[in-house]
């Protein structure tokens, strides 16, 4: 065996922390994670659970790599953005590089309520790498349903917020914020941009959170923590379980709200709009290409597909989902599906 795959030497360091000892780096190389987004949270968790030793790191994502990333999203390149890499694939290779003794699964795939369990069965933690709030209901409600802890995050502007949810012990998501927050009253990072050292710091607090599940410790985080780093304030802030909350008391909302076709902006790409078909089972590029008709500039690889047509570039991906740019409109974004996706479609 070459050094590099000798894990008491390359985890010696780690080891030695009194926290995790031998012992618990066993158990971090028998331990599952999955990260719900490679943003810039997702990248810093991903890179930190792999460099850890966790045993199996899955990532779920469903853009693609752009230059405005590159300033906060640690695992990507210039590369990356030209060879138009989905974020879930550029971060498995170049974490599969880091780490070859962890088992990396990157899946290109929306989070939704139709694949959000399995994508989570079997997993020790979820980690929240997301950019906004519904989602992270929806793995409220899997994480309280399944009893696999989850860890909440999210970083605006130059803040930060975590806390960690232990179901049946901790407060849930929806004891501290009860309400979903109405689309377009809340800032984002179209409005209010990012510091890349926010999610850089409270994705390191993420992934603490996941190792010290992982090796079984107590030390586990049973506050709110709210950061500013250009602020230099750090708060944790006691949280307490609401008794009337819904998830808490098994109803699943968010995981029970069914709709055949999901649409939703999209807070990295400015005026775009994601339509996804949720009965659709796969999109073969090659044949839709061939049935498109009266679209420009029509190219595709192993992983999207992309053409213009009626003032818009319209992004396809396989599984069946499809981003409309220009245009904030959900009932146009759902014609425009219709007209080339789903009548085009013959699978």
């Amino acid at each position: 065996m070459s050094i590099k795959n000798q894990p008491r030497d390359r985890y010696s360091r780690q080891s030695m922390f009194n926290g995790i000892g031998e012992e618990g780096q066993q158990k971090l190389g028998q331990g599952s994670a999955v990260i719900i987004g490679c943003g810039g949270l997702g990248c810093n968790i991903a890179n930190l659970l792999v460099r850890a030793g966790v045993g199996k790191v899955r990532i779920v994502d469903r853009d693609f790599v752009e230059y405005h990333n590159l300033h906060r999203q640690t695992l990507f390149n210039e590369n990356d953005v030209t060879d138009q890499l989905p974020k879930a694939v550029a971060a498995q290779r170049h974490l599969q590089e880091i780490n070859s003794l962890v088992k990396i699964e990157g899946v290109l795939a929306d989070v939704n309520f139709s694949n959000i369990e399995k994508f989570c069965s079997g997993m020790d933690v979820i980690l929240d790498g997301l950019d906004n709030l519904e989602t992270r209901y929806l793995i409220n409600d899997v994480a309280l349903k399944s009893g696999i802890p989850y860890i909440y995050g999210g970083t605006i502007s130059s803040l930060g917020m975590t806390m960690t949810l232990i179901p049946g012990v901790t407060p849930c998501l929806r004891c501290v914020f009860p309400e979903l927050t109405p689309l377009g009253t809340m800032p984002t990072c179209e409005t209010d941009g990012v510091l890349g050292t926010a999610p850089a710091i409270v994705g390191a607090l993420e992934a603490t959170e996941a190792i010290k599940i992982l090796v079984g410790s107590e030390s586990i985080n049973k506050k709110l923590i709210i950061l500013d780093v250009w602020g230099n304030s750090f708060e944790s802030v006691p949280i307490a379980k609401n008794p009337c909350c819904p998830s808490c008391n098994g109803k699943y909302d968010f995981l029970e709200k069914k709709t055949t076709l999901i649409k939703s902006s999209l807070c990295g790409q400015s005026k775009s709009i994601q339509v996804v078909d949720t009965v659709c089972k796969k999109i073969v590029f090659k044949e839709l290409a061939g049935h498109l008709t009266d679209v420009q500039n029509l190219t595709y690889n192993d992983y999207v597909l992309r053409f213009e047509a009626d003032k818009h570039i319209i992004t396809v991906f396989s599984d069946g989902r499809a981003i409309i740019t220009n245009t904030l409109d959900e009932s146009l974004a759902e014609k425009l599906y219709l007209k080339y996706i789903i009548t085009n479609n013959k699978n």
